[in-house]
């Protein structure tokens, strides 16, 4: 049953594409990522059908869900051409980054080192899931709070 509605999804998605006028594909520098991500959330589903949606604080935490999980740390920056995530702490911790590429109104996130899809997503306004009422707050360490050219900012309340 679930790989019957993955497969759905997929085609879905693809009738979609394909009822729509063609889009130029645009790829996002790191400063532009930015721009559109801060202060708002990052909604969609991975390309194994699951969804994830991340609310993208100011000062580098990102609250909300990976595949129904609940984020208690996961924190976030971005690069010249790209978006960080880090989980876990310093010891264990996870990092994904991923190119941003727009097309129309949905972003398709890649794998940075191989260029696979990883998931598509779309932006919506602020926190309208209410991610951040969800989980205690916590801090980003310095790796993903500094911005070149700015102070340390820690997260927090």
């Amino acid at each position: 049953m679930t790989g019957m509605r993955r497969s759905l999804a997929a085609m879905l998605l693809l009738q979609c594409g394909l009822a729509q006028p063609t889009v130029a594909v645009e790829r996002l520098s790191g400063e532009a990522i930015r721009q559109l991500f801060e202060g708002n959330t990052v909604s969609g589903r991975y390309n194994n059908g699951r969804p994830f949606s991340e609310f993208h604080h100011r000062d580098g935490r990102a609250t909300g869900h990976n595949r129904n999980v609940l984020n208690r740390d996961a924190c976030w920056t971005t690069t010249q051409d790209a978006v960080c995530y880090y989980y876990g702490p310093h010891e264990t911790r996870r990092t994904y980054c991923f190119s941003v590429e727009r097309s129309g109104q949905l972003y398709v996130l890649r794998t940075l080192r191989e260029g696979r899809v990883n998931g598509i997503a779309a932006i919506e306004p602020d926190d309208p899931h209410r991610h951040t009422e969800k989980v205690p707050a916590w801090n980003c360490d310095g790796l993903i709070s500094r911005r070149q050219g700015e102070a340390t900012r820690l997260a927090g309340r």
